[in-house]
């Protein structure tokens, strides 16, 4: 099985929705990752010996998912059931975030992906093509780094930032999760200064509106 038989996988039967959001079981979603490559792992990534980063007085878990050789992180803010952040979270909210991050890094390998893009069932055509990538030039303090980026992977990252937004309830939980992903930010601005731009329009209306408030 390979990436592209994951995404052609229909998922709703093992999903439940909760307050207008879908959720896809994580002891199912991962029983399917091994069955598709029988060596997948997972890592919860560690903060200072804790599974949480903070950010502005709430949190985030990191979820790296190995498959096919291939690893790829996503992160997740620990929320209540109001999908609003916690800032004291207790050992339940962390595990919640924490399975759930499980699917999210999961789906980046292909298995219900058509969730996150907000459509109902899987495409009925999938590309065969390799994933584009781009090799982007990186500008550090002492050199000019080249890295290879995938576009599909930058599309999804300035998702996920944009999302954020709409969760985050002051100035400081916006500046905090902006400086923990600056590197990241950088090669998105190298790969596509329009996208980089629409991330950042996004956080300075946030930021212009809690100033105001």
């Amino acid at each position: 099985m390979s990436p592209l038989d994951l995404l052609k996988i229909n998922v709703n039967d093992h999903t439940e929705k909760k307050n207008g959001l879908t959720y896809l079981s994580w002891a199912w979603a991962w029983a399917e990752a091994l069955k598709a490559d029988p060596k997948a792992t997972f890592k919860v990534e560690m903060f200072d010996g804790t599974p949480l980063m903070p950010v502005g007085g709430s949190f985030m878990v990191w979820i790296t998912v190995t498959m096919f050789d291939k690893p790829m992180t996503c992160m997740l803010p620990v929320l209540d059931y109001r999908n609003k952040p916690i800032s004291t979270p207790n050992s339940f909210d962390v595990n919640t975030s924490i399975m759930r991050c499980l699917v999210k890094a999961i789906a980046m390998h292909g298995l219900g992906l058509y969730i996150y893009a907000g459509e109902d069932t899987p495409p009925d055509e999938v590309r065969t093509e390799e994933p584009e990538k781009k090799i982007v030039k990186i500008e550090t303090p002492t050199a000019i780094a080249e890295v290879e980026v995938d576009t599909a992977n930058m599309q999804l990252f300035a998702d996920s930032m944009i999302q954020f937004v709409g969760i985050c309830e002051n100035e400081d939980a916006l500046k905090s999760y902006w400086k923990a992903n600056h590197p990241q930010l950088e090669t998105l601005k190298a790969f596509d200064k329009t996208l980089y731009t629409t991330v950042l329009a996004r956080f300075t209306e946030a930021k212009a509106n809690f100033i105001k408030d």
